[in-house]
Order: structure tokens, then sequence, then C-alpha cells
């Protein structure tokens, strides 16, 4: 886990003095705190020492240890104190950025209407801190700005409706999460693995772009464990792939002696006179067969990396069949990596529906289109890149190519078997 760039001795003394406190705003109907306040456990210090000082202002602040509600799922928590609370403030560092604002992101998309009436107030807590794309088109606060508290105190003591144009944070409706990466999963064996093997995935923990993604963690497990037999039951052993190499060896071997005896016959024959052509013959044989033996090994290795692509390819269709109800893909172009993308499919699930319900069967062909594209459209969205031009026409992805406009498409240029 990386540590932040500041000390926890030194983290008070970004917080400065207090400010004289600004008037706070009233709570309107079914607000219960003025801010949530979303972190990663690293910046733990920091962060209360903010929340007491904001606290001490007379500000209610919403933070999940305190105030997430027990036996509830993380999800509903954290949308109903969004939609409890007049503001949402983000503590951004290398560490809040790399997992849990994805995390975070995420879970925006499922309660957009709250959040599009909110203002989000970005606070950059390490100097250098990519902040996220999602969050470019804000004002960020700089925690080590001098003037910190007292230009925090201003937002969040102004309300929402006087936001709109403000230059300290221009409030407008975020990009709501859909269609986006997390951190890939790469595979445990990676760095001694060959190119024509299928690499192994860890499904022993749930990765941190996921935990609170996925409510039934098991799902998870199950869908990399399929991924995984591709490695244990599909690919042959290298003792079988050797011995294949060494019977060809020998059956060349085996020829060349043959060719080499038939010429040998013939310069010791009763007519003392090549045969021009059977020289001819045989030199072309001895040729071919060691070409041969450069192409066979060269195309083995080809032929086993497209197989093996092609069954992990297999293998992860029927792990998306799982996961889509999580709002998860997982997609698949090489031997040693796995894309990882959250998108709901909800809508495209109910265009199947319409469809194939005639036919009755509507469940089964959405379910044999995850199989077949759900990879391939994972690994698109998780590049942002598409092998066709995108259409002009609206799908169930905001600003993108949603999962039954990427079947369409693949179905004109490709037979589904």
């Amino acid at each position: 886990m990386m540590e932040p760039m500041y000390s926890p001795e030194t983290a008070d003394s970004l917080l400065l003095p207090d400010p004289p406190c600004p008037s706070i705003p009233s709570l309107g109907d079914g607000e219960c705190y003025h801010v949530f306040i979303s972190y990663s456990s690293t910046d733990y210090q920091w962060t209360h020492s903010l929340i007491d000082q904001l606290e001490s202002c007379g500000l209610q602040v919403c933070y999940h240890e305190r105030d997430f509600t027990p036996g509830r799922t993380v999800l509903e928590n954290m949308s109903d104190c969004i939609q409890e609370s007049q503001k949402v403030l983000l503590v951004l560092s290398q560490e809040f950025v790399r997992s849990r604002w994805c995390l975070l992101e995420a879970n925006m998309s499922l309660f957009r209407d709250c959040l599009e009436r909110k203002p989000i107030v970005p606070v950059l807590l390490e100097p250098g801190v990519s902040v996220p794309l999602h969050l470019c088109h804000l004002t960020y606060l700089e925690a080590h700005d001098p003037d910190f508290k007292d230009k925090l105190l201003k937002v969040l003591c102004t309300p929402n409706q006087q936001l709109q144009g403000s230059t300290v944070v221009p409030f407008q409706p975020p990009s709501i999460y859909n269609g986006k990466a997390l951190q890939p999963l790469i595979a445990v064996n990676e760095e001694g693995l060959n190119k024509w093997d299928c690499g192994q995935f860890s499904d022993m923990e749930v990765p941190d772009q996921l935990r609170l993604i996925i409510q039934d963690h098991e799902n998870y497990r199950k869908a990399v464990r399929m991924i995984n037999s591709v490695s244990q039951h599909k690919i042959l052993p290298l003792w079988v792939r050797v011995l294949m190499i060494v019977i060809t060896i020998l059956l060349i071997i085996f020829m060349s002696s043959l060719s080499l005896f038939v010429l040998i016959w013939a310069i010791n024959s009763s007519s003392k006179e090549v045969n021009p052509n059977l020289a001819a013959f045989t030199s072309a044989c001895l040729i071919c067969l060691t070409f041969a033996l450069i192409i066979e090994i060269s195309l083995w290795k080809t032929d086993q990396l497209k197989y093996i692509v092609k069954e992990l390819q297999k293998a992860v269709g029927q792990a998306n069949i799982i996961l889509s109800e999580e709002k998860v893909l997982m997609g698949s172009c090489s031997n040693s990596k796995i894309y990882l993308v959250y998108v709901g499919l909800d809508g495209c699930k109910q265009e199947f529906a319409a469809t194939f319900s005639e036919q009755g069967c509507e469940e089964d062909m959405f379910q044999r289109a995850l199989a077949f594209f759900s990879s391939g459209y994972a690994c698109c969205l998780a590049k942002r890149h598409f092998p066709f031009p995108q259409t002009s026409s609206t799908g169930h992805l905001e600003r993108g190519v949603c999962f039954c406009q990427y079947v369409s498409q693949q179905l004109r240029t490709n037979q589904w078997e």
C-alpha cells in the first residue's frame, strides 16, 4: 500500500488555525448532514483532524466509520448518506485515486439522480496526484494552500443553488460512471509465463476496485476459477508438446536417412551413373523437410498462443454470465491479462427480451451473446476503442457503445456459431 507523502506527525500542520466560522446553512427536508466525506483509510488521521475542525464550526459531517448503519450493504449506506447530505467532499490522495475513487465512482452510477443535484468538492491532499478524469471539470482545493480552511468553509457554507457558476467550485452534473475500466488482473505467473501457456489468476482475494461493487464475492471467485480451468485442463502439458516435436524430428531424420539410402543405392547401381532427376528429388526432399520443421515449430508456437487466447476468451464469456449480474464484465485479448469493466446491462437485456420474446428464448439468447461477445466488448470498453465506427443512434450506454449495439455490429461481420 502506498504511503502518504506527508508524515502522521505533520498531518495537523496542514490544517491552519480556525478562521472565524461563517454562517452555517440550514438543513433542508430530508437532509441530515452538510457534507459527506469519502477518503482512503491511509488518510484517516488527516481527514479526522479536518472532520473535528468542521464539526467544531457547527457543520454536520457524515463519514462511513461512524454513520453507516450496521447490517446494511455499503452501497445502500453510501446512497442514503449522500442523499441525506448537501455536498460530497473527496479527499484525493494517491491511494484514494488508485482504489477508492473507482469504487465511489462505480457507486455513483447507482444513484444518479441525487448526485446530479449535489456539488462535489475535491480536496487535493498531496502534490502531484493525478486528478481523476471525471473530476477535471471541477476546481479542486489544495490542502497545502494557506487559505485552504477558509476556502473550504466558504464552499461548504454556500447554499447549493448559489454554487452554480462559482469560481471556487463550478458545479456541473458529474460524469456518471458506466463502462469504465477498472484495474486489470495480471497473471500471478506472468514473469515465468511462456507466450504459448495460459496465465493463472488469483481468486483468493477480491481486488479493491471490486470489493464494494460485487455483493457476492463468491461469484467473483467462481468466475476466476472458471478462467483458471483453461490452464489446468485445456492446455497440453509441456512433456506432451516436447514429445510431439521429438517425434517430428525423428520423422525428418527417418525421411532423410531413407533419401540418403536411395541416393547411395543409385550411385552403387549397375548403371554407374546417377539419375539427375533422382538426385534433384532427393535434394528437394531434404530441403523441404528442413523448412517444414522450422515452419512447424514457429506455427506451433503461434497456433498454441491463438488456441490459448481463444480458450481463455471462451472461459471469460462463461464467467461473464455470472459477473454481469454484479454489473462487471471481464475481457481477454492476451494470455496474461484480464480487463475488468463496470457496466450495467439492464437496458441491453430488456432489448434482447423485446427482440426474442415471441420465440420465448430471450434469456437463452442473452446468455449466448454474453458467452460469445462479452469478452471482446469488455476489451473494447477498457481500451476505449471499437473496431467499427460508433453509431450516431443512442444506445443504453451514455456516450459509448452499449452491449446490444456491439453485438449487432459483430453479427454483421461474424457468424454466430
